[in-house]
C-alpha cells in the first residue's frame, strides 16, 4: 500500500513542480537554452540536456522563492499556481525553497568554480529580489535585478555549453552584456498583462507607474534594439529587415492593443522577438566566423 502511494506521490510531485516554472518555458527557458547553444558553441549534444536542467533547476529555486512571498496575490491574480491551486502547502513550498539553494550549489560545482559563481550570484539576487523586496521598491530596480539574474542565467548555461566551462569566449560576452540591457529595458513588456495584482498589493512596475511611456517605450525600443542587433551581429539585408519590421508590429501592437487579453498575446509575440535575438550570436559565429576560417 505504501508502495503505492508513493507511486501516485512521485507524478503529482513532478507535475507540482512543473507548474512552479511552466509560464516561463517562453520567456526564460527557450530563450536561454538558444542563446547558450549559440554564444558557446555547443561542444557536444548531450551537453544540451545539462543546458537545459541547470536552467530549470535555478528558474525553479527563484520562482519558488518568489512565489512563497505573497501566496494571497497568486491567488488574485495567477489562481493557477500551485500553492493558491492547492498543490502543496505555503510550509511546503518555504522547505521547498531553502532545500533549493544547497542542491542548485552543489549541482553546480560539479561543471566548474566559474558555473558556481553564477549560481551563488542567482542565489544572491533571488535572495535580494523576494526577501528583501527589491522587486517592490521601483520599477527600475525590479527591471535591472531582473536583468542581472537574467545574464547569470545565461552566463552559466553558457559555460556548460561551451568546450571550456572555465572561461566564455569574447563573443559570448558582448551577447551577455547586449542582453543585459537589452532586457533591462524592455522587461515592461511582462509586466503590462499582470497590471491588476500588482496594483492590487501596490507594487510600481512601469506601466502602473507611467502608462502611455511604457508603451511607448515598446514601440520605439523593439525597433531600435532590432536595428542595434542586426549591426553588432551583422545580418544581411533581408534578414534585418524581417527582425526590424517584425519588432515594429509588436511594438505597435503594445501601442494600440490595450486589454489585458491583448498584452498577453503581445507578451508571447515579445518572447518570439527576445528568442531569435538571442539566435544572432550564432549567425555571426556560423555566417562570418566560418568565412574567416574558411579564407
Amino acid at each position: 500500500m505504501n508502495a503505492l502511494v508513493f507511486g501516485r506521490a512521485i507524478p503529482k510531485s513532478l507535475f507540482t513542480l512543473h507548474l512552479f516554472t511552466q509560464n516561463d518555458i517562453l520567456t526564460t527557458i527557450i530563450p536561454t537554452t538558444l542563446f547558450a547553444l549559440v554564444a558557446a558553441p555547443l561542444c557536444s549534444p548531450y551537453r544540451c540536456v545539462h543546458v537545459v536542467w541547470w536552467i530549470w533547476l535555478h528558474l525553479l529555486h527563484f520562482n519558488v522563492a518568489n512565489q512563497v512571498i505573497d501566496p494571497a496575490e497568486d491567488g488574485r491574480n495567477k489562481a493557477s499556481r500551485p500553492i493558491p491551486a492547492g498543490y502543496i502547502s505555503l510550509r511546503d513550498a518555504v522547505y521547498l525553497r531553502w532545500c533549493l539553494v544547497p542542491i542548485c550549489l552543489v549541482a553546480s560545482a560539479f561543471y566548474s568554480i566559474q558555473v558556481l559563481s553564477a549560481s551563488l550570484a542567482i542565489t544572491l539576487l533571488t535572495l535580494w529580489y523576494n526577501e528583501f523586496k527589491a522587486h517592490s521598491h521601483h520599477w527600475f530596480s525590479k527591471n535591472l535585478m531582473t536583468g542581472l539574474g537574467y545574464a547569470c542565467f545565461q552566463v552559466g548555461a553558457t559555460l556548460i555549453a561551451g568546450r571550456d566551462m572555465s572561461r566564455l569566449e569574447p563573443n559570448a560576452l558582448l551577447a551577455v552584456f547586449l542582453s543585459i540591457a537589452m532586457f533591462a529595458t524592455t522587461l515592461q513588456a511582462q509586466d503590462f498583462k499582470d497590471q491588476e495584482g500588482d496594483r492590487s498589493i501596490g507594487r510600481r512596475t512601469l506601466p502602473i507607474a507611467h502608462p502611455s511611456p511604457a508603451r511607448v517605450s515598446m514601440f520605439v525600443g523593439l525597433p531600435m534594439w532590432s536595428i542595434c542587433l542586426t549591426q553588432v551581429w551583422g545580418m544581411d539585408a533581408f534578414c534585418s529587415v524581417a527582425f526590424i519590421f517584425y519588432s515594429g508590429l509588436v511594438g505597435l501592437r503594445f501601442m494600440v492593443c490595450k486589454t489585458t487579453k491583448a498584452d498577453r498575446l503581445s507578451c508571447k509575440l515579445y518572447s518570439l522577438w527576445f528568442s531569435v535575438a538571442h539566435l544572432l550570436p550564432g549567425y555571426w559565429r556560423y555566417f562570418h566566423e566560418a568565412r574567416t576560417h574558411i579564407s
